[in-house]
């Protein structure tokens, strides 16, 4: 059983937390429409993806963890480079996941308030998500943490057969 907020430590995340990393987001890929990866991933194939996210600047990895003798990760959030090009460096695309039987026990906003308080101090002039509908935790979340939707690719992805909307979603900073 995970438990509340209040018994949930949040900091940066690190290589020994890439395997739970790692299955938190399976569990997306194979049950959800949430990511549009189709196949499950290997730690060594998310380590990359891993220590592209720093412990200081804009494109951080913060982890919530169970405290006490297990540790276990029980959700992350992330801000990460919205695009490569150099303009795009003020800009950021964050995202957020929970282990499944996490939700609705305030983690997530515990996990991108942390986030946020800490890219206050970065050069970042707005935050993006792209939200895979239907999504209503992920577009309450984002809109309790000042995002407002700004656009929507229709269809754009195809996962289990179905077409997915994309909404796309816009947080001002600095």
């Amino acid at each position: 059983m995970v438990p509340d907020r209040m018994n949930v430590q949040v900091s940066p995340g690190c290589e020994d937390d890439l395997v739970a990393l790692t299955e938190i987001y399976n569990h997306y890929v194979r049950e959800t429409a949430i990511t549009f990866d189709v196949a499950p991933l290997t730690p060594s194939e998310r380590r990359p993806w891993l220590l592209s996210h720093a412990k200081d600047g804009p494109h951080r990895l913060m982890v919530a963890r169970i405290p006490g003798s297990t540790g276990r990760v029980v959700g992350y959030a992330t801000s990460s480079p919205f695009r490569p090009k150099a303009a795009y460096a003020t800009s950021v695309e964050t995202s957020i996941y929970l282990a499944p039987d996490a939700g609705g026990r305030g983690i997530g906003s515990l996990l991108y308030g942390r986030l946020f308080e800490l890219l206050v101090a970065e050069d970042v002039h707005r935050a993006y998500a792209g939200i895979a509908l239907p999504n209503d935790a992920s577009v309450r979340i984002h809109e309790r943490f000042g995002f407002r939707q700004v656009g929507l690719y229709e269809e754009v992805g195809r996962k289990f057969g179905e077409y997915h909307d994309v909404a796309w979603f816009e947080k001002r900073l600095g």
